[in-house]
């Protein structure tokens, strides 16, 4: 079976954009991570930070504790156990110094999201910044002109950018999620929810002592080859195209001596 040309059991799940303004959006974002705002290149004070919650992390207390992996062999994990609650992590990704700030919370929401607001924006360098672009997607807590507004009227230096619906990997948080996801809550082995929020702050103090941006590839050339193949297969299936994003006027780069 592994040798057939087709193989019907294997699949992957895929995001298919549905935004009509996918292509300018992206474009949008692909540009703020490049260093460049509305044609203009960005200065040695701005910054530019990917924000987003990670909800519903779980404490699962084993029903009998894990026995430590001998030489050569796997950790024991226990598979049943008991849910000991579930938290929030809500985290600021700075795309172009690689620091992560983040916070745990009961739930999600405006007032949870303010205050990962708070603790970025009331610390330097941000307090001090020229601008300080919030890369965000569309959910409930950062949603529409309303929070572009919400936060203009509280911080005037910061600007908020919202992906286009739905497209998760343009944002750079999801990228430190998964690397959290793995390394600090796999295998889900807490003795309480406590003990998840200690692994968590942990995490982030000892990456901080050793900050590295992600080496983001995805630019505005790869973005129109993909809309392109994107809208041919929307033609083919009698489906309106979607906006593609124009094309960017030459600029000078962006200064790299970034403000510490």
């Amino acid at each position: 079976m592994r040798r057939d040309a087709l193989q019907p059991w294997r699949y992957r799940y895929w995001i298919f954009p549905r935004d009509a303004h996918f292509g300018p959006k992206a474009a949008a974002i692909l540009d703020v991570y490049a260093g460049i705002w509305q044609g203009q290149p960005l200065g040695d004070h701005d910054f530019v930070i990917s924000s987003d919650e990670k909800t519903r992390i779980q404490a699962r207390i084993r029903c009998h504790p894990s026995v430590a992996p001998p030489p050569g062999e796997p950790l024991r994990i226990e598979p049943e156990y008991q849910r000991g609650g579930a938290v929030q992590y809500l985290a600021a990704w700075d795309v172009w110094r690689g620091l992560v700030c983040g916070r745990c919370a009961a739930k999600t929401g405006r007032a949870s999201f303010g205050r990962l607001v708070d603790q970025v924006m009331q610390h330097a360098p941000y307090c001090h910044a020229d601008r300080v672009f919030w890369m965000v997607d569309n959910g409930s807590s950062h949603r529409g002109q309303s929070a572009i507004k919400r936060l203009e009227a509280q911080y005037p230096n910061a600007i908020m950018v919202h992906t286009p619906v739905p497209a998760s990997w343009l944002n750079q948080i999801e990228i430190s999620f998964s690397i959290m996801q793995r390394k600090v809550l796999t295998p889900n082995d807490f003795e309480s929810l406590a003990a998840v929020e200690d692994r968590l702050k942990s995490f982030a103090q000892l990456h901080n002592a050793h900050p590295k941006p992600f080496n983001w590839k995805f630019d505005r050339q790869q973005l129109g080859d993909y809309m392109t193949r994107l809208n041919k297969r929307r033609v083919e299936r009698g489906e309106e195209p979607l906006e593609m994003a124009e094309q960017p006027t030459d600029i000078a780069e962006r200064p790299m001596d970034i403000a510490a």
